[in-house]
C-alpha cells in the first residue's frame, strides 16, 4: 500500500479531511487562542496545506450561504445545533476526527468564530487587519492616512521602500491623500482606484467593490471600463461589470467613521447583514416577509444589541439566542 508521502492523491485526501476538521472547530464557538496558533502552524506548513484549506473554505462558504434558508425550512436543525454545541463544550476536541452530516454542517456554518480564525490566503499576508466591531487608524506614510473599518484586511504596495498603494483584501477603508510626490492607488477585486489628492472610501464585501469620492477626484479602472469620480460620487463594480457614476449622501456613506450605521429605506434583510459585519456571531432572519420590509434610522455601532432589540420590537420579531453568538429572528 502506498504511504501518503508517496501517494499524492492520498495526501490530498488527508489534507482535505484535516482542512474540514479545522473549519468545523474554528466555526464551533469553542475555539481558543491555542487553536488559532495551531491552525496557523498547520496551514502555513506547506503550499499543499494552504491549497487544501483554500479549497475547503470555498466549499464551506457555499454551504454557509444557504444555511439560513435551511434553518427556515427545517426548524428541527436548531435544536440539533444546540445539542451539538453543548456536546462540544463537554468534549471540545472530540469531534475533530468525526464525520458530520451535511445538515449538521450547515447548521454549524451560520455561526461565526469569535476569534476571527478562518482567514483567506490574502488575509494571511495582510499588513493590517481589524476584527468584528474594531476600527483602526494607520499613518501609511507622510502623505497617506488610512482608517480601517470592521473586518478589514489590507496589504501595502511598495516601490523602492515606499508605500505607493494598497491592496484591500476585504472590508472597508477610508483613504486621505495629501498632495505628494506621486498618486496613491488602492486595488480591490478586479479594479484599481487612483487619487493624486483628496479623500475617498473603498469597500470590498460580498464580491462587490464600492468606491466613493468624498473630496478631490479619483479614477476607477476596471476591465469593463473606467470612471472618473468627483466629490460625493460613487461607482460599484464586481468581477464582470462596473456601474455608472451616481451621486450619494456623503454623511450616510461615511457614517461608520462617526460610530453610526445609517439606513434609509433599507431592506431589513440587508440592514441585518450590515449589522453582522460589526458584531461577533451572526443574526439569522427566518421571517421571509419581514426581510423585505424597510428600515430607516441610525444606530450606534457600539450598542448593536440595543439596535437589534429595537428592530425586534418595530417588526414584531421573536428572538432566540444560541451559543456562539447565533441569534435567530422569526
Amino acid at each position: 500500500m502506498k504511504t501518503p508521502e508517496h501517494d499524492p492523491q492520498g495526501l490530498s485526501e488527508i489534507l482535505s479531511q484535516q482542512a474540514w476538521q479545522w473549519l468545523r472547530l474554528l466555526h464551533s464557538g469553542s475555539a481558543g487562542p491555542q487553536d488559532a496558533h495551531d491552525f496557523r502552524q498547520w496551514v502555513l506548513s506547506s503550499p499543499a496545506h494552504q491549497a487544501a484549506y483554500n479549497e475547503a473554505k470555498l466549499r464551506w462558504d457555499a454551504l454557509k450561504q444557504s444555511a439560513g434558508d435551511l434553518l427556515q425550512a427545517q426548524p428541527e436543525l436548531v435544536s440539533g445545533h444546540e445539542r451539538a454545541l453543548r456536546e462540544r463544550l463537554r468534549t471540545r476536541r472530540a469531534f475533530l476526527g468525526a464525520a458530520g452530516g451535511t445538515a449538521a454542517m450547515a447548521a454549524v456554518a451560520v455561526n461565526y468564530s469569535p476569534w476571527g480564525l478562518w482567514l483567506t490566503t490574502g488575509e494571511w499576508v495582510a499588513d493590517y487587519r481589524t476584527g468584528a466591531g474594531e476600527q483602526r487608524s494607520v499613518a501609511l506614510n507622510a502623505h497617506v492616512q488610512l482608517t480601517l473599518n470592521t473586518r478589514t484586511s489590507v496589504s501595502q504596495q511598495m516601490d523602492a521602500g515606499k508605500a505607493v498603494g494598497l491592496h484591500l483584501v476585504n472590508g472597508e477603508v477610508a483613504v486621505n491623500v495629501a498632495t505628494g510626490e506621486q498618486p496613491f492607488a488602492v486595488r480591490a477585486g478586479g479594479g484599481r482606484t487612483v487619487a493624486d489628492a483628496g479623500q475617498f472610501e473603498v469597500r470590498n464585501w460580498d464580491h462587490k467593490v464600492c468606491v466613493t469620492c468624498l473630496t478631490g477626484s479619483v479614477r476607477v479602472s476596471h476591465p469593463a471600463g473606467s470612471r472618473n469620480l468627483g466629490p460625493r460620487q460613487q461607482a460599484v463594480y464586481d468581477a464582470s461589470a462596473i456601474s455608472g457614476v451616481r451621486a450619494v449622501d456623503q454623511s450616510a456613506v461615511s457614517s461608520w467613521r462617526r460610530g453610526l450605521l445609517v439606513f434609509k429605506q433599507t431592506r431589513l434583510g440587508d440592514a441585518l447583514e450590515e449589522i453582522n459585519r460589526y458584531r461577533p456571531g451572526r443574526v439569522v432572519l427566518l421571517n421571509a416577509a419581514a426581510r423585505e420590509k424597510s428600515v430607516t434610522g441610525q444606530f450606534v455601532i457600539a450598542s448593536l444589541d440595543l439596535a437589534l432589540t429595537q428592530l425586534q420590537h418595530v417588526f414584531a420579531l421573536r428572538a432566540r439566542s444560541l451559543p456562539g453568538g447565533l441569534l435567530l429572528l422569526s
